[in-house]
């Protein structure tokens, strides 16, 4: 986490790999556990497989919906190409995900990246994973089960 006590989550990768959709259950997860978020998204040709980003900021005060480059405390990146042209955003301290993509091939369903990657994440943030999981029902709202598996998997990384 940041010097400010604000924690920098970029989300990033290619249209129709569930960026926004990650990005918008971590922010219910941390709006349930009680903290303020701020969230941006860029996601122009998403549509036809082009760049998206979301920008997710979490704290007991945040202000700003950007997160500056070099103060990301995490880089979640489902896509390798996206990893490497949003890296500067990383800090020195963060910590880049771009390593767990080698583990996507041990997925039941590669559909679920974002759930598995959401998992990896969790054991890193003060949420509780009963927040999580609502956050799973509420915003994904289908196939529950196979989501919090996944889910699961992901965290135990």
């Amino acid at each position: 986490m940041g010097n400010s006590n604000v924690y920098n989550i970029l989300f990033c990768g290619t249209g129709g790999q569930g960026v926004l959709k990650a990005s918008e259950v971590c922010g219910v997860a941390a709006v349930n556990a009680g903290f303020k978020v701020k969230k941006s998204e860029v996601h122009g040709m998403a549509q036809r497989g082009g760049s998206v980003e979301s920008h997710l900021r979490i704290g007991k005060e945040v202000y700003s919906p950007l997160i500056i480059p070099g103060q990301a405390d995490f880089l979640v990146s489902f896509h390798e190409d996206e990893s490497k042209r949003m890296n500067h955003f990383l800090s020195p301290q963060g910590v880049d995900f771009t390593p767990f993509l080698e583990k996507v091939n041990q997925l039941p369903d590669h559909r679920l990246v974002n759930t598995f990657f959401l998992g990896i994440l969790a054991s890193r943030l003060p949420i509780p994973e009963e927040h999580w999981h609502e956050a799973i029902k509420c915003v994904i709202g289908k196939k529950i089960d196979e989501n919090i598996a996944i889910f699961r998997m992901g965290f135990a990384i």
